[in-house]
């Protein structure tokens, strides 16, 4: 192959990157832009001043033997929930974490975004606080679809996220090339 004939070639090429890479940005901007946004609030969320993510409180003692079981902590917890925000709200529980190193147990909800903090030992309330990162999280990765249509599947999700992986790694691809390729080009001809 000539170099005039390699030239034209990786012209093409380039061409054809350009292309792809400028479809794939257009169609998929709005879906970039929620998730670099996204990110960032998450990557903050702990040091966000409780604004994201409550902050987590200090129970009164690290020791397990110490603490109310968690039958009786989640009973406190459902009743401070109702209590103090509305006994309107599900109890269906998403998880319960406990955090020895803080004394602590916190309820966070399948079907709202409350989360309860009680001292493991006293079972006080250290703190009842709405979990925004969690809303976050589901926008981040697709998530707030499948459960806006019921999807116990997560299919929407795994669509999402799987669509947007290979997005970022074609841009990835293109993007490196449309940057190598007229380097490439410029030092070949220096050299002809």
């Amino acid at each position: 192959m000539t170099y005039t004939q390699s030239r034209k070639q990786q012209a093409k090429i380039l061409r054809v990157f350009r292309k792809v890479h400028r479809i794939t940005g257009a169609f998929l901007f709005a879906f970039f832009f929620i998730i670099g946004v996204t990110g960032i609030i998450l990557g903050w969320k702990t040091h966000s001043n409780g604004l994201v993510l409550p902050e987590t409180q200090k129970g009164t003692s690290y020791n397990l033997e110490e603490w109310k079981s968690l039958v009786e902590l989640e009973q406190k917890a459902f009743h401070f929930l109702q209590d103090s925000i509305s006994n309107e709200l599900s109890l269906e529980l998403d998880r319960i974490d406990v955090r020895k190193e803080k004394g602590i147990v916190k309820f966070v909800f399948e079907q709202h975004l409350w989360e309860v903090q009680l001292d493991g030992k006293t079972g006080a309330l250290l703190q009842l606080d709405k979990r925004h990162s969690d809303f976050i999280e589901n926008l981040h990765d697709g998530s707030v679809i499948d459960n806006l249509f019921g999807f116990s599947s997560k299919i929407f999700k795994v669509i999402y996220t799987s669509i947007m992986g290979l997005s970022l790694l074609l841009f990835t691809i293109t993007g490196f090339w449309l940057w190598y390729g007229p380097k490439r080009m410029k030092r070949r001809k220096m050299e002809v």
